[in-house]
C-alpha cells in the first residue's frame, strides 16, 4: 500500500502525519515514501556519502526503487533556516518535505517549482500564521530568499 512512513530520530517535534501523507498523495500518488528525520550528524554523513558534499542539508530526496523513495530532513538546519524565510520550522519542514517529492517527480529548480511550492505550502500548511502574505520568502534556487 503506498504511503509515507516517517521515522523521527531527533528529538524535535514535526508536523502531524496526516499532513506529509496529504502532501504525497496529492504529489506522488501510489508512491511509498519512507521520511527520516534526523540530526545534523548524519545529515552531513549522509550527504557526503550520496552527494560527495561536506555539509549538513536541509533536506535529501532520492528513488529507491520503482515508486519507492526516500526523504531526509534535518530539523535542527530546518530551524535554523527557518527564520530566514519568516517560516516556522513546522511550516519549512513541510516546504522542505514538498520540495523533496517535487524532485522525486522529477521537478527541477525553477519558477514553475517554486509556485507549486508555494501553494502546496498554503494549503497544506497547519501553523497558526497565514502563508498568504509570505510567498516572497520561500527559498530560491540557491537555497536563499
Amino acid at each position: 500500500m503506498a504511503g509515507v512512513s516517517i521515522k523521527n530520530l531527533t528529538r524535535r517535534r514535526t508536523a502531524p502525519r496526516i499532513v506529509f501523507s496529504d502532501i504525497a498523495a496529492s504529489v506522488l500518488p501510489e508512491w511509498d515514501i519512507s521520511l527520516v528525520f534526523v540530526g545534523a550528524t548524519r545529515a552531513r554523513a549522509l550527504n557526503k556519502q550520496l552527494r560527495k558534499k561536506d555539509y549538513a542539508p536541509n533536506v535529501l530526496s532520492y528513488i529507491v526503487g520503482e515508486k519507492s523513495c526516500e526523504i531526509i530532513i534535518c530539523p535542527a538546519v530546518a530551524t535554523q533556516q527557518a527564520p530566514l524565510y519568516r517560516l516556522e520550522p513546522k511550516a519549512y519542514c513541510l516546504y522542505l518535505f514538498i520540495h523533496g517529492v517535487l524532485h522525486i517527480k522529477g521537478w527541477a529548480h525553477g519558477a514553475r517549482m517554486k509556485e507549486c511550492e508555494r501553494k502546496l505550502l498554503a494549503r497544506f500548511n497547519e501553523t497558526s500564521h497565514s502563508y498568504r502574505h509570505r510567498h516572497r520568502h520561500v527559498p530560491g534556487e540557491n537555497g536563499r530568499r
